[in-house]
């Protein structure tokens, strides 16, 4: 049985533990490098028939690749399992308390990523997976053309998944959720304007019945009483 940080019971053994961790550990190292001009992809298969899969893996307009293998226990981070690091940069993804058992077998060029919300909560709701350990540059080891052919395919491999589910597409979602945050903001702005006109009503009415001395004293501006 698992205990999730957020009070969630969940029955059953070590495959639901490593499930929950690897999605919470992927959905972190994408929100950490989403932005402007960088290209991501998951589960990257090296070659046409290559045998080696890299976890997730992002490329930039400065033509840098960054490979990132998520590793969940130390069973796994001893695991047979391929470390496909390829890229430019390269990272592990992990647990903290992971991270701590496992920081001196890591490889000095290797950097690596943790969870936020096992260190600080406030920093986890604004960036869910931070660097704790920086990479070293190193030279690819496979052809950047290949590396493209392979974030491409993959690319297109979750495009396809994602229209043939039936699910709406994500843009769709974002649309839904910025249309719901307007209708909020224009809910409070209406809230907001209905009480300046009650508080202009009521300051009218306190101002006629105790002359021009209250105009002087606390709450001669909007503003003030905010």
């Amino acid at each position: 049985m698992l205990i999730t940080k957020t009070g969630l019971v969940i029955p059953g053994g070590e495959l639901a533990v490593k499930t929950e961790l690897t999605l919470a550990l992927e959905r972190g190292i994408w929100v950490a490098t989403h932005r402007q001009g960088v290209f991501s992809a998951f589960e990257v298969t090296i070659g046409w028939s290559g045998s080696e899969r890299v976890d997730y893996m992002t490329y930039d307009t400065s033509h840098i690749f960054r490979c990132y293998e998520i590793k969940i226990s130390k069973a796994d981070f001893h695991s047979m399992a391929a470390k496909t690091f390829c890229g430019h940069l390269n990272y592990f993804v992990m647990p903290f308390s992971l991270f701590k058992q496992v920081m001196n077998e890591i490889p000095k060029d290797i950097g690596v990523f943790c969870e936020a919300w096992g260190q600080n909560l406030e920093l986890a709701k604004r960036l869910p997976c931070v660097c704790v350990k920086r990479a070293k540059r190193r030279e690819l080891a496979v052809s950047a053309d290949i590396l493209k052919d392979s974030m491409i395919r993959s690319m297109s491999r979750d495009i396809g998944k994602q229209m043939s589910s039936g699910s709406p597409t994500l843009m769709e979602c974002y649309h839904r959720e910025l249309a719901e945050e307007r209708q909020m903001t224009r809910h409070y702005r209406r809230q907001a304007e209905d009480l300046r006109a009650q508080y202009d009503n009521l300051y009218r009415v306190v101002s006629e019945t105790c002359g021009a001395a209250w105009q002087e004293g606390p709450g001669k501006d909007f503003s003030d009483s905010m």
